[in-house]
């Protein structure tokens, strides 16, 4: 399929800083990328300069067609964005903050007008269309944000961390909305520092860190790239560890490790949920008692150790988001 979105060798610097560093991207149409990385990576700044808010000082993109540098108005009017922080004037009711946007992309008043009722219903926001949003909760906001960016029913979106911040009942409301917005055929680029949400949203994943994309895959080829899924036993005996752990051995994919205060054995599982399975068979087939056991995924820190060395929350040396402008900068 043709991309939506296209980026080649996009560079940005701020001072001495290099918040872009070689980025290339591409997003079929009515697909769904997941832009991952800790914050300072480069994400919020590749996406300023994909939905023309900054011009790039290399490179090139084009978004829905356009080129953003040489037709900035053409991809304004074929994209949506809802930023980290909700773009909505707090003095204002929902239902005027989206006529609003709605009168800025030259709808009439009475068009805006429905558009907004529309879309109040959909984001259930209707109960609080006429308070002022300075009286709505974070996931309010967040919804209210989002059916902003929605007024024009754009082909393209841009999502920049759209969850950061909210609780895991409103991130999931979210989620729900993104994806009957994917099932409609929008192409969508979302930000995110949660692999869990990436994982569950996205239908490839680009990693960031230092400005650069340091790799490419869906979730499931990410994770097998940080060692995969690890079954982890804990035994009720002290004596039952040499068992399981020749058990483990012979079923894993690796080597075990064992923790031996706390009779813990671990091993990398390729088969997943099945040879969880089977090790339970067999270890209950030896007599082996266990205190627990189940399967661990890999995490976002998982993933960032194996790809980078360090840790999705270590920053030290990156460029930080400035909040103020919203741009990478030196911390």
């Amino acid at each position: 399929m043709p991309a939506a979105i296209y980026a080649e060798g996009l560079v940005k610097t701020f001072g001495d800083v290099r918040a872009l560093d070689g980025v290339d991207i591409e997003v079929p149409e009515g697909s769904v990328l997941g832009l991952l990385g800790p914050n300072g990576a480069g994400k919020t700044t590749a996406v300023r300069v994909l939905t023309t808010l900054l011009r790039p000082d290399s490179g090139r993109a084009e978004v829905a067609g356009f080129d953003v540098v040489t037709h900035p108005g053409e991809v304004r009017r074929s994209i949506g964005l809802s930023g980290q922080f909700a773009a909505i004037d707090d003095y204002l009711t929902g239902r005027e903050n989206l006529q609003m946007v709605g009168q800025l992309y030259q709808l009439t008043a009475r068009d805006a007008r429905r558009r907004a009722d529309a879309l109040l219903e959909r984001f259930n926001l209707a109960d609080a269309g006429d308070r002022t949003a300075k009286t709505y909760s974070g996931g309010m906001r967040r919804r209210l944000d989002l059916a902003a960016a929605l007024v024009i029913s754009p082909p393209v979106m841009f999502m920049d961390e759209p969850t950061t911040g909210l609780d895991p009942r409103n991130r999931m409301a979210l989620w729900a909305v993104i994806e009957e917005l994917v099932a409609g055929g929008t192409t969508l680029l979302l930000t995110t520092q949660y692999l869990e949400e990436a994982d569950h949203l996205a239908d490839s994943i680009a990693v960031v860190d230092h400005g650069q994309v340091i790799a490419r895959g869906t979730s499931d080829e990410l994770k097998s790239r940080s060692g995969g899924d690890v079954v982890e036993v804990v035994v009720h005996a002290r004596e039952h560890l040499p068992v399981a752990e020749r058990i483990l051995r012979r079923l894993g994919d690796g080597d075990t490790t064992l923790v031996e205060h706390t009779r813990k054995l671990s091993v990398p599982a390729a088969g997943g949920a099945k040879l969880l399975a089977e090790v339970i068979r067999e270890l209950d087939g030896e007599g082996v008692e266990i205190d627990d056991i189940g399967l661990r995924r890999p995490t976002l820190d998982d993933v960032f150790i194996s790809l980078t060395g360090h840790g999705a929350e270590e920053e030290n040396g990156t460029p930080a988001t400035d909040e103020a402008t919203g741009e990478e900068g030196e911390k």
